[in-house]
């Protein structure tokens, strides 16, 4: 049924993947799917600034940790690791999660979302922005 997920993640948001998981595993050993994580990390003026005077280490720094927060949870993750990768790129998530899905083409896109609140209807959220803008399906756990 499907044979590309892609998988935004926040990895602040630990409770939030926790509930993402199970539905990662279950759909992907179903279909014998290849399941793509992804985090977009923020760019503030701050680290582009001192990204192009060269200091690579602000970038390498939050590149690192992210990278290493991705590998431990593909480890903890019951499917095979030849099945498995991540990507990580620098700019708002829901652009960049759309933006990688019109490059890898996914079959599904799983995410996670909080409970709405006032806010959130009003300014909009990353997972609705994904569900408007993607071309292909999108499962929310919420």
């Amino acid at each position: 049924m499907y044979k590309k997920i892609l998988v935004p993640i926040d990895v602040l948001e630990d409770e939030l993947t926790k509930k993402v998981i199970p539905h990662v595993e279950c759909l992907a050993r179903l279909s014998n799917a290849e399941v793509i994580f992804f985090h977009a990390l923020p760019v503030s003026s701050a680290i582009i600034n001192a990204y192009s005077f060269g200091f690579d280490e602000f970038k390498d720094h939050a590149t690192v940790q992210t990278e290493q927060y991705l590998h431990q949870l593909m480890d903890s993750i019951n499917l095979p690791h030849e099945h498995l990768s991540f990507s990580i790129a620098f700019g708002h998530p829901r652009d960049e999660i759309l933006a990688l899905a019109d490059e890898i083409k996914p079959d599904l896109i799983i995410l996670g979302s909080r409970r709405p609140n006032i806010s959130t209807h009003l300014l909009g959220s990353n997972a609705a922005g994904v569900v408007r803008g993607a071309q292909t399906s999108v499962l929310v756990v919420r």
